[in-house]
């Protein structure tokens, strides 16, 4: 089995992307990080996915991206509520955290040399999302050839890195099928950008109402519990 290393949020698309790699038969290891973000449920959602999808070794890396500030995420910004499809495909929106991707991929990238991978999953998707930069197609390839110009393992050429983005041309609702194919318990993740203390999704901000659409969609019971 070829190691990987796989950015694991717990959300939908971080916990399908992961099932992805194992479906692939990759040896998943899985990176979470503890970046300065407002609410810790999505930790707690990470380890719950790892655990069901029985992989073993997990990484929590801790940055603080609030030194930077600049994102209702990590900031006592507001979070954009109650917006339509058409307000989500406006302007970036004020829950982008500056380089986030950038500096997620750059970590997988030092784990994935220390143990000897040259594959690296991330989540992102470029079809139902709230307009990131990070997340396109461009910014995945570009990320692949700095990876290859800037590790001891390309250069040596043992291998050659790619970034692999399986959910990145993908609706929610697709995206939820693959999952739901692979077995994938969304009861287990979390995409609230907005929870409450005890925990429970808001239902009113951008990712509630992606998450929500894709269920809809694909005609199946959402197991979010909501506020």
């Amino acid at each position: 089995m070829r190691a990987a290393v796989v950015l694991l949020s717990g959300g939908i698309d971080s916990a399908t992307t992961a099932a992805v790699a194992i479906d692939r038969g990759f040896d998943v290891s899985a990176l979470t990080f503890r970046y300065g973000q407002r609410h810790v449920v999505e930790l707690e959602a990470a380890e719950r996915v790892a655990a069901a999808l029985k992989i073993e070794r997990r990484v929590v890396q801790s940055i603080d991206l609030r030194v930077y500030g600049g994102s209702a995420l990590t900031d006592d910004l507001d979070v954009p509520m109650e917006r339509d499809a058409g307000d989500r495909a406006g302007e970036i929106p004020i829950t982008y955290v500056p380089a986030r991707n950038t500096i997620f991929l750059a970590h997988a990238l030092a784990l994935a040399e220390v143990v000897g991978a040259f594959d690296v999953f991330i989540g992102v998707n470029a079809v139902d999302y709230s307009g990131y930069p990070d997340c396109r197609p461009e910014f995945i390839a570009k990320f692949a050839e700095l990876a290859n110009l800037a590790t001891a393992a390309a250069v040596r050429e043992e291998g050659r890195f790619e970034v692999h983005a399986p959910l990145i041309a993908m609706s929610k609702a697709d995206i939820i099928r693959e999952g739901v194919r692979l077995g994938v318990d969304y009861g287990l993740t979390h995409s609230c950008y907005a929870p409450t203390d005890s925990g429970l999704a808001c239902g009113r901000c951008d990712s509630c109402a992606i998450r929500r659409e894709g269920f809809v969609t694909v005609g199946i019971a959402d197991p979010t519990r909501y506020a």
